[in-house]
């Protein structure tokens, strides 16, 4: 009896001393630190002390899953060194050799770089090892957090129906773990997931043209966020895409209200790219007005942007020809060259991420998504089998292509140094110096007295540019000489070598590419445009004689010659 007794008192002891083992392990060093800044808003540098001593804890206990943590409560908190407290994490991760951590960190890393920095190039390889190790854990709500971000990358490379398929996965599994019973913090996250895939749907809808799906989508966004304090950055992104569709609809009073109450709640953020979204469609509803004065302050401040960050949404580059044609028309050439250089920096910076990055998602994501499918429904030999067949048949492709492009390139950058070296050795497209030299032994029935004098004017006419004046014919420019069409025809023929159609298109030509290639405001314009200046009734007209005269199409000229100017500039910066 008396040992029934002494052991049911030892259950009864052992039963009532969990909840107090529980709390002892509450009240652990990491809990009395954590408690005292978990709770402080984002970027509160205050918090910064409490989390290094956090972290210095961490090191000495050499507990890597806990000084992870603590690198990542720095990220949160610090405004200026999220990078620094990232690479900590990812290096810390990496020594404890575990894939649930270093998923974890490479995510955070790649956060930072998209979200603090939009500097998507490294961010994308972050992302790309986070969704290896994720796969590797099968944790569905890591592999949906990198879903999500890989998504993010496909919408500013334009692939709007991949990235939409990618956020209606992400925002109903967000949405799904947000309504179930989830600790306080796993629920925010869950929260904010939801509510950003809402908006990246909103904007993929609305640059597919269906407006109003992507209305009824932020209107679901405004009403869950307009009154929690928690997600005012989210209720600030929902804000933007409905100024944006106030635009659309012509209420430029109203979006302008919106885009400035949308601005001031991703400034506190620091999202400065939605900050320049929201600065140029605020000046587009200034313009729509009628009100210039009021518009181009906008217009400027989202060059401003782009200068302190080198990022700027492809969106935006409308931007600044608004400000170039704003600019021309009042005969500012200075301004007009500025904005004219910061366009071209702007789209050489876009052209360079967009193959890289298309790639490297296709190759490292997509492809590797695709592959996941069919081994489902393939045996492991019959997929070996089609992957070497395919990358052999590819590489022999891609080889193939390599070579056939690098020879093309190689004639076109040849052809291209040939005009460029008539051009700076000061002659024209044509020999016309040569072919102006009295022969000695002339077959024309004409007097010479004639003849030098209509080569005179010929010269004259070549030097003040007359050939440029549109639907020139051989009768017009006769009655200009006060001659007649067969004297001239004969001169041109005999003197120039060519007939008057051929003469005057290789004038012509020979002045555009002039223009082009020392003027960089020509660059700028549109094949009609060019054609108007030198004369030629058509763009069509102009591109057939400007290959046939130069050997390079006008279109391959114009883009290497945009590359060296970029090359100049950036060489001037240097």
């Amino acid at each position: 009896m008396d040992i029934r007794t002494h052991f049911c008192t030892a259950i009864l002891v052992l039963f009532l001393s969990m909840p107090l083992f529980a709390q002892m392990e509450a009240l652990s060093p990491y809990y009395k630190i954590k408690k005292k800044y978990e709770n402080r808003k984002e970027n509160d540098s205050t918090a910064l002390a409490l989390v290094n001593l956090y972290t210095q804890l961490a090191k000495s206990a050499e507990d890597y899953p806990k000084l992870v943590e603590g690198y990542q409560d720095g990220i949160f908190f610090s405004p200026n060194n999220k990078v620094r407290y990232a690479d900590s994490a990812v290096y810390v991760a990496q020594l404890s050799k575990d894939k649930t951590l270093m998923c974890k960190a490479y995510l955070s890393r790649g956060t930072v770089y998209y979200f603090s920095y939009k500097r998507y190039k490294l961010a994308l390889e972050d992302f790309l090892k986070a969704y290896e190790y994720a796969k590797k854990g099968n944790d569905k709500y890591v592999i949906n957090k990198v879903a999500y971000r890989l998504a993010v990358i496909k919408s500013y490379l334009g692939f709007y129906d991949e990235a939409l398929n990618l956020f209606k996965q992400t925002q109903n599994f967000f949405r799904k773990a947000s309504e179930s019973k989830l600790h306080v913090n796993l629920l925010y996250g869950n929260k904010r997931g939801y509510y950003n895939s809402l908006h990246q749907m909103s904007i993929c809808y609305r640059n597919l043209g269906q407006q109003r799906t992507a209305d009824s989508i932020t209107e679901i966004g405004l009403s869950c966020t307009t009154a929690d304090s928690d997600y005012q950055q989210e209720y600030g992104y929902f804000l933007k895409e409905k100024g944006i569709s106030q635009y659309y609809r012509h209420k430029y009073i109203q979006s302008i209200a919106t885009l400035k109450l949308a601005r001031k709640q991703n400034a506190i953020v620091k999202d400065f790219a939605w900050v320049a979204v929201c600065y140029s469609y605020i000046g587009k509803s200034y313009m729509a007005l009628g009100d210039s004065d009021q518009a181009f302050p906008y217009f400027q401040k989202v060059d401003s942007v782009f200068k302190r960050h080198q990022f700027l949404l492809p969106e935006l580059r409308s931007n600044y020809e608004e400000l170039i044609f704003y600019y021309k028309k009042n005969r500012d050439k200075d301004k007009e060259l500025y904005y004219a250089t910061q366009l071209i920096r702007a789209d050489s910076i876009i052209r360079e991420d967009f193959p890289y990055l298309s790639s490297k998602i296709y190759k490292e994501y997509d492809q590797r998504n695709l592959l996941d499918q069919k081994s489902t429904l393939q045996t492991k030999a019959i997929i070996s089998y089609f992957l070497n067949g395919a990358l052999m048949f590819a590489a022999i492709l891609l080889l193939l292509f390599i070579i056939f492009r690098l020879k093309k390139e190689r004639e076109i950058k040849q052809q291209y140094s040939g005009v460029e070296q008539k051009i700076t050795s000061l002659t024209n497209t044509i020999d016309l110096q040569e072919h102006d030299k009295v022969k000695s032994d002339p077959k024309l029935d004409i007097e010479q007295k004639i003849v030098d004098e209509l080569l005179q004017k010929l010269k004259a006419f070549e030097n003040k540019a007359g050939f440029t004046e549109s639907g020139l014919t051989l009768n017009k420019l006769a009655t200009k000489f006060g001659t007649n069409q067969t004297y001239l025809s004969s001169i041109i023929k005999e003197y120039k070598g060519m007939n008057f159609s051929k003469y005057i298109g290789e004038l012509r030509i020979g002045y555009i590419t002039e223009k082009l290639h020392n003027d960089r405001k020509y660059l700028k314009y549109t094949f009609e445009t060019l054609a108007n200046e030198c004369g030629i009734g058509s763009r069509n007209t102009l591109s057939a004689l400007f290959l046939e005269v130069n050997g390079v199409k006008l279109s391959e000229f114009i883009k290497i010659r945009l590359q060296d100017v970029v090359k100049d500039i950036n060489d001037d910066l240097d």
